[in-house]
């Protein structure tokens, strides 16, 4: 899963006093109006992807790239709302934006034993771990953006460390939302850090720096005529000696 909220070199001290104190009228309203429906049909999805899972092993992939949408736009909204992200969220599933990059690999194929063990214990082995932790995080989140608003009023710069831990907080959050609606198999990390920090580096496929020599060839004899000029040299060696 690719999950990020670009970190940017300026903020708008004018965006961040908008969206600080009229924040909830312009953006949270009209957004969370919509996304209380979509959300709705996007649970209807979901109990219905179940069933399909249950019977298919396979997550139908037009309910899958809604689900993926769904989750953009809820990203897009919340990095608003952090102050994590200048610029007014767009509205809809298939909306761009190229300030919060997601991308959730489709799954072709799932566990069925393993959707019934989530359904009936992933509130105790996924919620509550998880959710335990979670709550510690969002908590410093909170304080760690409160002092971000005064920091970028001031300087129009966010902390770029307290920005990764936001956005990390968030990334980890959706990658047990993933889990626990079935949209994927992997069991979340105890992390926030991105997927691909762990991928084997490029660097095994570099030549090293210094490689050691090959051995030349030894040259072979002349294929005409090298045998007879060799005997001559040969037998003109003994005379000589003798």
């Amino acid at each position: 899963m690719k999950f990020n909220i670009q970190h940017q070199t300026e903020y708008s001290r004018i965006e961040l006093i908008l969206r600080s104190f009229f924040g909830f009228l312009y953006i949270v309203l009209p957004h969370a109006f919509l996304l209380l429906f979509v959300g709705l049909w996007g649970a209807i999805l979901t109990f219905i992807s179940f069933w399909s899972i249950l019977f298919t092993g396979r997550y139908p992939q037009s309910f899958f790239e809604f689900q993926v949408g769904l989750i953009r736009w809820n990203t897009r909204v919340n990095a608003r709302i952090w102050n994590l992200a200048d610029d007014y969220p767009a509205f809809g599933i298939n909306a761009d934006d190229p300030k919060v990059e997601i991308d959730i690999p489709y799954p072709t194929n799932l566990s069925r034993g393993l959707q019934i063990i989530k359904l009936l214990f992933g509130g105790f082995y996924v919620g509550i771990p998880h959710g335990f932790i979670l709550m510690f995080r969002y908590i410093w989140a909170y304080i760690l953006a409160f002092v971000a608003f005064w920091v970028v009023l001031f300087t129009g710069k966010y902390p770029e460390a307290w920005h990764e831990f936001i956005v990390g907080t968030m990334r980890w959050g959706t990658r047990v939302t993933l889990y626990l609606y079935y949209m994927s198999d992997d069991y979340p990390p105890f992390s926030a850090r991105p997927d691909d920090d762990g991928a084997p580096s490029a660097a095994a496929d570099i030549p090293p720096a210094n490689p050691t020599p090959a051995p030349e060839p030894i040259p072979k004899p002349p294929a005409d005529g090298g045998g007879e000029d060799a005997n001559a040299e040969s037998t003109g060696a003994e005379e000589n000696k003798e």
